[in-house]
Protein backbone atom coordinates (compact mmCIF):
# COMPACT_ATOMS: atom_id res chain seq x y z
CA UNK A 1 0.00 0.00 0.00
CA UNK A 2 1.07 3.59 -1.13
CA UNK A 3 1.74 5.63 2.18
CA UNK A 4 0.85 9.39 1.90
CA UNK A 5 3.00 11.03 4.97
CA UNK A 6 5.23 7.87 5.96
CA UNK A 7 7.15 10.00 8.59
CA UNK A 8 4.07 12.09 10.03
CA UNK A 9 1.50 10.60 12.01
CA UNK A 10 -0.51 14.19 10.66
CA UNK A 11 -2.49 13.35 7.30
CA UNK A 12 -0.75 14.62 4.13
CA UNK A 13 -1.89 18.18 3.69
CA UNK A 14 -1.06 19.01 7.56
CA UNK A 15 1.97 16.91 7.37
CA UNK A 16 3.35 18.21 4.75
CA UNK A 17 2.50 21.71 6.00
CA UNK A 18 4.12 20.97 9.10
CA UNK A 19 7.20 19.53 7.29
CA UNK A 20 7.76 22.64 5.47
CA UNK A 21 7.62 25.19 8.25
CA UNK A 22 10.32 23.16 10.20
CA UNK A 23 12.14 23.70 6.72
CA UNK A 24 11.52 27.12 7.16
CA UNK A 25 12.67 27.92 10.28
CA UNK A 26 15.35 26.31 10.50
CA UNK A 27 16.49 27.60 6.94
CA UNK A 28 16.19 30.86 7.96
CA UNK A 29 17.77 30.63 11.41
CA UNK A 30 21.00 29.07 9.30
CA UNK A 31 20.81 31.51 6.66
CA UNK A 32 20.92 34.46 9.32
CA UNK A 33 23.83 32.88 11.27
CA UNK A 34 25.54 32.66 7.87
CA UNK A 35 24.58 36.47 7.01
CA UNK A 36 25.37 37.42 10.06
CA UNK A 37 28.32 35.60 11.68
CA UNK A 38 29.36 33.66 8.29
CA UNK A 39 32.88 35.49 8.02
CA UNK A 40 34.34 34.16 10.96
CA UNK A 41 33.71 30.67 9.32
CA UNK A 42 34.23 31.03 6.06
CA UNK A 43 37.16 33.60 4.61
CA UNK A 44 36.39 34.03 1.10
CA UNK A 45 34.05 37.24 0.84
CA UNK A 46 30.92 36.59 -0.89
CA UNK A 47 30.69 32.94 0.50
CA UNK A 48 29.13 33.41 3.26
CA UNK A 49 26.67 35.87 1.85
CA UNK A 50 26.02 33.16 -1.02
CA UNK A 51 25.44 30.34 1.58
CA UNK A 52 23.03 32.15 3.98
CA UNK A 53 21.24 33.12 0.76
CA UNK A 54 20.76 30.23 -0.60
CA UNK A 55 19.64 29.31 3.16
CA UNK A 56 16.88 32.34 2.18
CA UNK A 57 16.20 31.12 -0.56
CA UNK A 58 15.18 27.01 0.63
CA UNK A 59 13.14 29.02 3.49
CA UNK A 60 11.36 31.01 0.77
CA UNK A 61 10.02 27.49 -1.46
CA UNK A 62 9.28 26.12 1.66
CA UNK A 63 7.06 28.96 2.82
CA UNK A 64 5.69 28.96 -0.75
CA UNK A 65 4.96 25.33 -0.57
CA UNK A 66 3.13 25.91 2.77
CA UNK A 67 0.96 28.60 1.37
CA UNK A 68 -0.33 26.12 -1.51
CA UNK A 69 -0.59 23.71 0.59
CA UNK A 70 -3.26 25.18 2.67
CA UNK A 71 -4.78 26.78 0.20
CA UNK A 72 -4.91 23.65 -1.79
CA UNK A 73 -3.41 25.24 -4.69
CA UNK A 74 -2.82 22.87 -7.47
CA UNK A 75 -0.57 26.08 -9.93
CA UNK A 76 1.59 26.84 -6.96
CA UNK A 77 1.75 23.02 -5.91
CA UNK A 78 2.73 22.46 -9.21
CA UNK A 79 5.61 25.58 -8.97
CA UNK A 80 6.76 24.25 -5.81
CA UNK A 81 7.67 20.53 -7.41
CA UNK A 82 9.18 22.65 -10.07
CA UNK A 83 11.57 24.35 -7.90
CA UNK A 84 12.26 21.70 -5.14
CA UNK A 85 14.76 19.42 -7.35
CA UNK A 86 16.65 22.64 -8.13
CA UNK A 87 17.03 23.64 -4.74
CA UNK A 88 17.69 20.04 -3.86
CA UNK A 89 20.61 20.52 -6.03
CA UNK A 90 22.19 23.88 -5.68
CA UNK A 91 21.64 22.62 -1.37
CA UNK A 92 23.54 19.46 -2.28
CA UNK A 93 26.57 21.99 -4.37
CA UNK A 94 26.57 23.99 -0.90
CA UNK A 95 26.84 21.52 1.43
CA UNK A 96 30.14 19.90 -0.31
CA UNK A 97 31.61 23.22 -0.98
CA UNK A 98 30.63 24.33 2.81
CA UNK A 99 32.21 21.16 4.68
CA UNK A 100 35.41 21.33 2.29
CA UNK A 101 35.52 25.01 3.11
CA UNK A 102 35.68 24.55 6.38
CA UNK A 103 37.84 22.04 6.94
CA UNK A 104 40.05 24.65 4.26
CA UNK A 105 39.62 27.05 7.10
CA UNK A 106 40.41 24.93 10.37
CA UNK A 107 43.75 26.66 11.27
CA UNK A 108 41.62 29.94 10.75
CA UNK A 109 39.04 29.30 13.34
CA UNK A 110 40.85 27.41 15.78
CA UNK A 111 42.95 30.53 15.91
CA UNK A 112 39.48 32.78 15.91
CA UNK A 113 38.95 30.63 19.35
CA UNK A 114 41.70 30.80 20.59
CA UNK A 115 42.17 34.38 20.57
CA UNK A 116 39.03 35.81 22.20
CA UNK A 117 36.66 35.22 18.93
CA UNK A 118 38.85 37.78 17.11
CA UNK A 119 38.33 37.71 13.48
CA UNK A 120 41.20 36.37 11.22
CA UNK A 121 44.15 38.94 10.65
CA UNK A 122 43.68 38.95 6.61
CA UNK A 123 39.69 38.76 6.83
CA UNK A 124 40.26 41.99 9.05
CA UNK A 125 42.11 43.43 6.66
CA UNK A 126 40.51 42.85 3.60
CA UNK A 127 37.57 44.46 5.40
CA UNK A 128 35.12 41.80 6.51
CA UNK A 129 35.33 43.40 10.42
CA UNK A 130 31.77 43.51 12.72
CA UNK A 131 31.78 45.33 15.86
CA UNK A 132 30.20 41.55 17.10
CA UNK A 133 33.21 38.93 18.10
CA UNK A 134 32.97 35.06 17.00
CA UNK A 135 30.33 33.59 19.68
CA UNK A 136 31.63 31.96 22.58
CA UNK A 137 28.97 29.03 22.66
CA UNK A 138 30.75 27.98 19.07
CA UNK A 139 33.87 27.76 19.92
CA UNK A 140 33.61 26.48 23.15
CA UNK A 141 32.64 22.49 21.94
CA UNK A 142 35.82 22.74 19.86
CA UNK A 143 36.52 22.69 15.54
CA UNK A 144 35.51 19.20 15.39
CA UNK A 145 32.30 19.25 17.28
CA UNK A 146 31.62 22.08 15.11
CA UNK A 147 32.47 20.09 11.73
CA UNK A 148 30.20 17.57 12.45
CA UNK A 149 27.48 19.41 13.42
CA UNK A 150 27.56 21.35 10.16
CA UNK A 151 28.12 18.24 8.31
CA UNK A 152 24.78 16.40 9.98
CA UNK A 153 22.84 19.31 9.91
CA UNK A 154 23.67 19.81 6.11
CA UNK A 155 22.78 15.89 5.50
CA UNK A 156 19.87 16.31 7.46
CA UNK A 157 18.76 19.46 5.85
CA UNK A 158 19.27 18.09 2.01
CA UNK A 159 16.88 14.58 3.58
CA UNK A 160 14.31 17.33 4.85
CA UNK A 161 14.15 18.63 1.57
CA UNK A 162 13.61 15.64 -0.63
CA UNK A 163 11.07 14.04 1.65
CA UNK A 164 8.99 17.75 1.46
CA UNK A 165 9.72 17.61 -2.36
CA UNK A 166 7.89 14.02 -2.12
CA UNK A 167 5.09 15.47 0.20
CA UNK A 168 4.31 17.86 -2.86
CA UNK A 169 4.59 15.92 -5.10
CA UNK A 170 2.20 13.55 -3.78
CA UNK A 171 -0.07 15.96 -2.92
CA UNK A 172 0.20 17.25 -6.32
CA UNK A 173 -1.09 13.95 -7.82
CA UNK A 174 -3.57 13.72 -5.15
CA UNK A 175 -4.92 16.96 -6.59
CA UNK A 176 -4.56 15.62 -10.29
CA UNK A 177 -6.94 12.42 -9.34
CA UNK A 178 -9.64 14.47 -7.95
CA UNK A 179 -9.54 16.88 -10.29
CA UNK A 180 -10.05 13.86 -12.99
CA UNK A 181 -13.03 12.36 -11.37
CA UNK A 182 -16.10 13.76 -13.23
CA UNK A 183 -19.66 12.24 -12.40
CA UNK A 184 -22.09 10.81 -12.19
CA UNK A 185 -20.29 7.36 -12.66
CA UNK A 186 -22.63 4.64 -13.65
CA UNK A 187 -25.18 7.05 -16.01
CA UNK A 188 -25.76 8.30 -12.47
CA UNK A 189 -27.00 4.96 -10.62
CA UNK A 190 -25.25 4.55 -7.30
CA UNK A 191 -27.91 1.43 -6.34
Amino acid sequence: MWCDNCLLVLPLRAGAIAWNVVIAAYSIAGGLFLLMDGQYIFFFYPEWFIYGGIGMGVAAVALINCISLSNRSYIWSRVCGFLWPFIIVISSVRAIFMIVELNRGKDKIIWECQNGGQLWGESEAAGYATSASFPDSICAPGFSSLNMAFIISLIVDIGFQMYAFFLNWRFTKRLEHYRQMKGPFNGGYYG
